[in-house]
């Protein structure tokens, strides 16, 4: 999805949720994309130092015949609004108080009092081998005012769609690395001084030690207001003493919860029915499966969001909170520090939650509770470290014994990865050799013909990336690949013990003759449907 209709999608957000706010603060809401680019500014009925500190700007000059008007905020104090009516009523005057977005003032706060700081130049991502964009940017980047320079590292990973920045010492200089649609790419080189006031302004604002021995975390949230719409991005810091220096790594959580929707996910509609047959029906326990960075948090998420409504209780216990969502209570789990996602567990079943996210199972007590939260009509949700489905139902099975009470606990267990997009405009159709092609019908040789997608194993063309000014890669945006496993009639014999070897193998066979898709599969089938290519299916499972 384009960046455009991304901001646009959050500028929509952005507006309902603040017409939904007016209702409860009883005030008339305005969406002020109507007029923000057009309105004559009123400057002389409020200081620019008021109209910040107070989230509020004037609409329109008023006279004795017509009310005045001011658009405010959620974060208005609402004692000022008060004041401001009475001391236009004192006159014999009106005073009107709209509620408008936070994009919507933020616009038009950009019109009374214009950024006055230098705008730099945007970053761009280096092709590989080219070590002049690199110095370009290096350049910039040492250029950027002290006070800015961590605002506009973030700003800029977030333009670019990055989930990381990486800092790491080298010998002589330092390198700033952006992982973008997954892949780590160099962007710049900065230098020591530089590096050390950025070092600080990360620990200022993540509250950790910027000259500490140990490895820390800490957290900032940063609002970003672009293309008139704002999004608050979550960013995780870690950083690590390294033979040079402090290395860190500022992770980016971009979880608005406008895009936090199962429909944005490109989920197959095979995958999609047995997602929303959970979602339909909530009890029992669905497991997500997958190594850091495949997107497990964004699809429980999304599912989540879906669960969300007035006549349901939702807990999450986290470790730590990614993203906050409405309407949803969200408890920190401090592991670092001795608390268990068990425990906590054991806490919140007594508020009669009807839906229950767990951060992650880790052990053996976390499992066995989360199991029996399931069976007594809770749905339970949580992400679990294996490699495939069937590797997860085993260790699952690992951990909380054979038992028969347990068999229809688990229902549903998604592994996923994440896997670059080919940019449709510029790829390019080629004929795969013999190898290929026979390895392509050796992993599909036991897909039934209608999983298929009409793709016939015995001509088939693939897709490479090709350059194009919109994506230097080839490729833009990523795209999940699902292995999904329905634990039926058959699946439940392992927990039962009713089949005696429950390994991973002997699941995924049972699971296969039922319908299921195997990663490499799923992904397999993308590469032939030109959404990605075997090398990046290979790379990624």
């Amino acid at each position: 999805m384009d960046e455009k209709k991304i901001q646009h999608q959050r500028r929509d957000h952005e507006e309902k949720s603040t017409q939904q706010r007016a209702a409860i603060l009883g005030l008339q809401y305005l969406d002020a994309r109507d007029f923000e680019d057009e309105l004559t500014l009123v400057p002389e009925l409020m200081s620019i130092e008021d109209m910040h500190k107070n989230r509020i700007v004037p609409l329109q000059m008023g006279s004795e015949y017509e009310p005045f008007r001011f658009g405010a905020t959620s974060q208005t104090p609402q004692s000022l609004i008060q004041k401001l009516r009475q001391s236009y009523a004192d006159e014999g005057r009106e005073a009107q108080i709209f509620l408008i977005s936070g994009g919507g003032y933020q616009v038009l706060m950009n019109r009374y009092d214009p950024p006055k700081k230098i705008i730099y130049d945007d970053i761009t991502i280096a092709k590989e081998g080219d070590s002049t964009t690199i110095a370009t940017v290096s350049k910039t980047l040492n250029s950027v005012g002290s006070d800015q320079m961590l605002d506009y590292l973030i700003d800029q990973a977030d333009r670019l769609q990055a989930s990381d920045i990486h800092i790491e010492n080298q010998r002589t200089y330092i390198r700033v690395r952006m992982r973008v649609d997954g892949a780590l790419h160099p962007v710049a080189d900065i230098e020591k001084d530089k590096y050390r006031i950025l070092m600080g302004a990360i620990g200022s604002r993540a509250n950790i030690s910027s000259a500490a021995k140990t490895s820390q975390s800490g957290h900032i949230q940063k609002d970003i207001h672009r293309d008139g719409a704002t999004h608050l991005l979550n960013i995780r810091i870690e950083t690590v003493p390294t033979m040079y220096g402090q290395d860190a790594v500022m992770r980016l959580f971009n979880f608005d919860e406008s895009m936090l929707n199962l429909d944005l996910l490109g989920i197959p509609p095979k995958e999609r029915a047995q997602i929303n047959e959970i979602v339909s029906h909530p009890r029992g326990m669905m497991l997500m499966v997958g190594p850091t960075g495949s997107g497990k948090s964004t699809t429980l998420y999304s599912i989540l969001n879906a669960l969300n409504t007035p006549d349901r209780k939702i807990l999450t216990l986290e470790d730590p909170i990614e993203y906050g969502i409405g309407g949803i209570a969200q408890i920190p789990v401090d592991t670092t520090h001795g608390q268990t996602f068990a425990d906590g567990l054991r806490s919140i079943l007594r508020l009669d939650p009807d839906v229950v996210m767990l951060g992650e199972i880790r052990d053996v007590d976390t499992a066995k509770t989360a199991i029996q939260a399931s069976i007594t009509g809770h749905l339970v949700l949580s992400s679990f470290h294996a490699n495939s489905t069937s590797a997860a139902f085993s260790r699952m099975i690992g951990m909380i014994g054979i038992n028969p009470i347990f068999s229809s606990a688990i229902r549903l267990l998604i592994a996923q990865r994440l896997v670059r997009k080919l940019y449709d405009p510029s790829k390019e159709e080629y004929e795969p050799d013999e190898a290929t092609k026979r390895w392509v019908q050796k992993v599909l040789e036991d897909v039934p013909k209608d999983r298929l997608g009409g793709v016939d194993l015995d001509n088939f063309k693939l897709w490479r990336p090709r350059v194009h000014e919109d994506a230097p890669f080839g490729f833009k945006g990523r795209i999940v690949v699902m292995e999904q496993m329905v634990v039926n009639e058959n699946i439940q014999k392992f927990l039962r013990g009713d089949i005696a070897d429950a390994n991973p193998e002997s699941i995924e066979k049972a699971a296969k003759a039922d319908g299921l898709l195997t990663l490499i599969q799923a992904g397999v089938l993308a590469a032939l449907r030109g959404e990605t290519t075997l090398e990046e299916v290979n790379r990624a499972i």
